[in-house]
């Protein structure tokens, strides 16, 4: 395993880091949940899966937990959309006038005869989700992202978009930030064409989300934001180029190593700002609340004393040779003074059979994460 290696000050936020503020949503879960109805568990893993990974890259939990979107623009003149930043994807696409279901026409839909740059094409698409299907249209145009343009870029203009769920979803479109290979339709994804078109300063990009209650969220392309975090970044390579994948040494609980990766050769984790859970593998979730000391209630979700959250055990991932520790506090949430581990069981291996771990909002809120294309590794640290 290679060492980490530190990120120096090459990696300064200039003029030329291309910001975009993000806005944490409340989710469908929050929202049902409010109601006092509970929605069934789907594995936010099923987006790994070999035998689908050809046809959808969507996360089949999207729309279970928090979001953290963003503005774009889309055509000349620009048409504005709310889209979910997502680095467990790889299409972009937003909702459109072709679409006349509930679930478009109750938000903002693209118009392509309104824009002067838009070209069509015959090449449709499905994106099948673990509730509900996805069905568009791919087409070129401008896309404007904080107030830079990237002209050509490929998109999905959505044409039908059943309502459940999407009539719920808090947002336009998603935008995914992982690599080409897995991008349906064989689409450049939009970091692809903006280092294509050298539009970025380096070709990296860094993402901070708030914690609860917070604000100032963003994503940071073409260069880190120092004002985002402390100390220093680390790096840990990308263990295949197809969603943001990297290896895991170790889980230690309370400072007790668990062995739960060593005895497979190590861990695989796949840093997901589209899945707002820690996901651990399944076998591993019974003995990993047992530590907590979190009881599961008839909804299937573990819970713990909220008067107990500080003396709950802190939960390390040692990543190429680096403790990354996650506080209680981190993965505790508190609804209303009933309080629920954010912690949720994948049951699907990763394509080498080591443990699927899924880093992602729970363990994001807590580290800046730097996604370097250039070099095909993520970084970590310590948010300010």
């Amino acid at each position: 395993m290679k060492c980490l290696i530190v990120l120096m000050a090459c990696l300064i936020l200039s003029e030329a880091a291309i910001k975009v503020p993000l806005i944490r949503g409340k989710s469908i879960k929050e929202s049902m949940r409010e109601k006092g109805i509970h929605l069934p568990y789907t594995d936010p893993a099923l987006k790994y899966h070999p035998e689908i990974l050809a046809t959808t890259t969507i996360d089949s939990l999207t729309f279970a937990g928090a979001y953290y979107f963003g503005v774009i623009s889309v055509g000349t003149p620009p048409q504005s959309f709310q889209v979910l930043f997502d680095t467990g994807s790889s299409n972009l696409w937003v909702n459109s006038v072709y679409c006349s279901t509930q679930a478009c026409t109750s938000k903002t839909q693209f118009n392509p005869q309104q824009s002067s740059t838009f070209q069509s094409t015959s090449q449709t698409f499905y994106l099948p989700y673990g509730a509900g299907a996805l069905n568009g249209v791919f087409g070129y145009d401008t896309v404007t992202l904080a107030g830079i343009q990237i002209p050509n870029q490929e998109l999905g203009l959505s044409t039908n978009e059943p309502s459940q769920p999407f009539l719920q979803a808090p947002f336009d479109g998603i935008l995914g930030l992982a690599y080409p290979s897995i991008a349906v339709g064989n689409v450049m994804p939009l970091v692809d064409t903006m280092m294509q078109q050298g539009l970025l300063e380096q070709n990296l990009f860094g993402i901070y989300l708030c914690p609860e209650g917070g604000s100032g969220s963003e994503v940071s392309f073409g260069a880190v934001d120092t004002n985002m975090y402390q100390g220093q970044i680390y790096w840990t390579p990308v263990t295949a180029e197809t969603y943001w994948q990297i290896g895991i040494q170790e889980v230690t609980i309370s400072g007790q190593q668990t062995g739960w990766c060593s005895q497979y050769g190590g861990c695989q984790a796949i840093v997901d700002t589209g899945t707002p859970s820690l996901t651990a593998p399944s076998s591993f979730l019974s003995s990993m609340m047992q530590s907590i000391g979190a009881q599961q209630n008839s909804y299937g979700e573990y819970a713990v004393d909220c008067s107990q959250v500080n003396n709950l055990p802190t939960l390390t991932f040692t990543i190429s040779g680096t403790n990354l520790p996650l506080p209680p506090s981190a993965y505790v949430q508190n609804q209303g003074g009933y309080c629920i581990i954010d912690i949720t069981p994948t049951y699907l291996p990763s394509q080498n059979n080591q443990p699927m771990w899924i880093l992602g909002d729970v363990f994001l809120r807590v580290y800046y994460s730097v996604y370097d294309r250039a070099n095909n590794q993520v970084g970590f640290a310590q948010v300010a």
